[in-house]
């Protein structure tokens, strides 16, 4: 029986991780614990309620205004208990969060072997994404084994010296939770997307809330979308706001009560993947909206200047646009003026997953730990 211990804070680790958990529950060679740090508190319980996962260990670290230095002190200290009480054989963190590189640097600290879920990917820009790139990377350093999404990730990891037989390709677990969640015959609880025709008008789904994009950034985003709004009269943008103030504030400067333009609370996970189902274009700053959109056919516009998912460029279901208004009226006019374009983006390949990583991973620990005769069969992309 191998111990492992699944670690995670934030609610899109959580939606990355929950698919992975309920996979390790139903193995009977693996004992399943969970810790949450709470790194995000109530978007974190909106997951684990989705998916009924009770955490064994809720470190509840989050605090109002908390910095980088409070989550991976905080995180740290707590998380050093629960490895010292649990002794798992095998940590397993998710991506590039704070909790991510913390749980990482505990297990290294107390010589427990680290599984590195959503492994490999990289800008090569230190500040880009801030922190979450160099939380990669030295989780990354810290990770005996490597669960790569892509062969990208994989070659990524190999430029860098991990060896071929600890990493292995499985697709990304998001796509699994995906599509477990979404429903072709979904009800909105919610009177704002209730009133809305999605048969009739073109919406876009928009969200940010990468700390590079606050501030003038954002400025040219929001602006360039209230041009949009007001050149096309079947569009709608429904925006779910990050609770950031540094967001909001820009929002209510740019945009306001504008027609159209409807300003929504943050979603749980089933109605916000449900919404990115029925909508026309994703416009979006998120990681996981890049996997996630193109398995619905969206085409998704990427509001950073680098991304790490550069597979769906390859591919051709996203396009990385930058933050300049000018560059994102282009591409969003594009969108809603060539048909052709957008048939073609929205019927692209999805690079990023089949539904079965979670599964993968599972077979790849119990290959690492002697439990299982061949290794799990490679994803290809």
């Amino acid at each position: 029986m191998i111990k492992v211990l699944s670690v995670f804070g934030t609610r899109p680790e959580a939606i990355k991780m929950a698919p992975l958990v309920k996979e390790l529950e139903k193995n009977e060679n693996i004992q399943s614990r969970v810790a949450v740090t709470a790194q995000h508190r109530e978007m974190l319980d909106q997951v684990l309620d989705l998916f009924d996962i009770v955490p064994d260990y809720d470190l509840d670290i989050m605090m109002q205004g908390q910095t980088l230095f409070d989550i991976t002190c905080r995180a740290l200290a707590g998380l050093k208990e629960v490895f010292e009480i649990e002794k798992p054989n095998l940590i397993l963190v998710h991506g590039d969060t704070t909790t991510t590189f913390v749980a990482a640097l505990a297990a290294y600290y107390l010589q427990i072997p680290v599984g590195h879920v959503e492994a490999g990917l990289r800008t090569g820009e230190k500040y880009s994404p801030f922190p979450e790139e160099m939380n990669r990377h030295l989780t990354g350093t810290l990770s005996d084994l490597h669960f790569a999404p892509t062969p990208l990730s994989r070659e990524n990891l190999q430029k860098e010296g991990v060896p071929q037989k600890n990493i292995y390709v499985t697709g990304n677990t998001v796509i699994d939770a995906l599509l477990a969640t979404v429903r072709q015959e979904y009800i909105f609880n919610d009177p704002v997307l209730d009133s809305i025709d999605f048969q009739r008008s073109r919406v876009l789904l928009v969200t940010t809330h990468r700390r590079e994009n606050l501030g003038d950034p954002m400025r040219e985003i929001y602006q360039a979308l209230k041009e949009i709004v007001e050149e096309y009269p079947d569009v709608e943008i429904i925006f779910p706001m990050h609770k950031n103030p540094a967001v909001r504030n820009v929002v209510d400067e740019v945009i306001g009560d504008m027609p159209r333009f409807h300003l929504i609370e943050p979603l749980d996970y089933a109605p916000f993947v449900n919404l990115m189902q029925k909508c026309f274009i994703v416009l979006t700053d998120s990681g996981g909206m890049q996997e996630e959109a193109p398995s619905l056919g969206k085409p998704v516009l990427v509001l950073r200047n680098t991304t790490e998912r550069p597979e769906a460029m390859e591919a051709g279901t996203v396009v990385l646009v930058g933050t300049g208004r000018e560059d994102v009226l282009r591409e969003t006019k594009r969108l809603l003026d060539d048909t052709g374009h957008y048939r073609q983006m929205s019927e692209a390949a999805n690079p990023y997953g089949d539904g079965s990583a979670s599964a993968r991973i599972a077979q790849g620990i119990l290959y690492h730990y002697g439990l299982k005769k061949t290794p799990p069969e490679k994803f290809k992309g």
